[in-house]
């Protein structure tokens, strides 16, 4: 804190009293480890009562100030949850992003059912020990990060000090860490092969796939091609961000080098959006000449206009895992990571 000189013994430079603050500090008195005080001071059964004890004495002889202050001598049990957005790799990162807005709304909800509380962290974590300093701090007991490709290491070794985090994203290589995220791969295949089931000949994608999930969404339509014996072809996939004008871009250059498309897997409900509005501002009529499918099944994706077919990623059922694991792993179970399945829904603009 700004202007103080704390010791470990919980006085200041000049000998006065003055209060310990963090979870680490707290931990480093009573000669355990952060996760234990954070489970003591939630009164979880994992921690022997003899232990609560010393860390509760510990904490009031050291006027202890954290966020769970209250708790120590109320014995409230609501958790704290934070919310982690690591910097963006292909999706954008904003809260204004719908799908995000959508996730956190259902990983709100979920916290609300299990009487815990929310706190979105603007911080942006780039190593290990910042991300660490978000638990020591005391202003939340675990964390729920939105994307992981960009942090990935740093969450492998948080993982290995047993700190108390779950996952949004696709499972990666080497992966040590949960992590809660839909089948993208099939979600690709299954939009593909609809748009090949109506007959659709030359089926672009069009997203950037430098993203883990988009990566699988775009091998998942390779596949579908293969099974339905129709070549692959590069020059239709083009890269577009997560937003409506990156999309009607990606569009504009299709067009410009005359590529011929007869149907759009996009990445993203956004990026189908942009890609809509870029074919009908070049008087191309969808989904008569062209069938578009999104992905993600955001709120708006029903009242696009035509009304959007895409692949819907389950946000309450997401926000209930990622919650439910989250609070496991504060009482010290072991949790593994789960993968939802990926749901078309069939709307106007395919035509079928």
């Amino acid at each position: 804190m700004a202007g103080k000189d704390k010791s470990k013994s919980g006085k200041n430079a000049g000998g006065f009293d003055e209060s310990i603050y963090r979870l680490e500090d707290l931990a480093e008195l009573a000669g355990v480890s952060i996760s234990t005080v954070s489970r003591a001071l939630n009164n979880s059964p994992l921690v022997s009562e003899r232990t609560k004890k010393k860390i509760l004495a510990v904490a009031q002889s050291n006027k202890y100030e954290g966020r769970l202050k209250d708790r120590i001598f109320m014995g409230e049990p609501t958790n704290t949850i934070s919310i982690v957005i690591p910097p963006p790799q292909g999706r954008d990162s904003r809260l204004s992003d719908p799908f995000l807005l959508d996730l956190i709304g259902g990983i709100g909800d979920a916290l609300k059912e299990r009487g815990c509380d929310l706190l979105i962290s603007h911080l942006t974590p780039t190593d290990q020990e910042s991300i660490a300093g978000l638990v020591g701090s005391g202003r939340t007991d675990g964390l729920i990060f939105l994307g992981q490709s960009t942090i990935h290491d740093q969450l492998n070794a948080l993982s290995k000090m047993g700190m108390p985090f779950v996952v949004w994203g696709a499972q990666l290589e080497g992966q040590q860490y949960c992590t809660v995220g839909s089948d993208n791969l099939q979600g690709g295949h299954r939009a593909t092969r609809h748009l090949i089931r109506l007959g659709r000949k030359k089926i672009a994608f069009v997203g950037d796939a430098e993203a883990p999930e988009v990566q699988l969404r775009l091998e998942g339509y390779k596949q579908a091609l293969e099974e339905a014996g129709m070549a692959f072809d590069p020059m239709l996939v083009r890269p577009a961000h997560f937003f409506p004008e990156s999309a009607m871009e990606a569009i504009d250059i299709l067009l410009e080098r005359d590529i011929e498309v007869d149907g759009i897997v996009a990445a993203s409900d956004m990026i189908a959006m942009g890609a809509m509005r870029g074919l009908i501002k070049n008087n191309i009529k969808v989904p008569e000449q062209v069938s578009v499918i999104g992905y993600d099944d955001v709120h708006v994706a029903a009242y696009s206009s035509p009304a959007l077919t895409t692949i819907r990623q389950d946000v309450d059922k997401a926000g209930r895992l990622l919650v439910g694991r989250a609070l496991r792993m504060l009482e010290g179970e072991a949790v593994r990571s789960a993968v939802l399945p990926a749901e078309l829904i069939v709307r106007e603009s395919c035509g079928a």
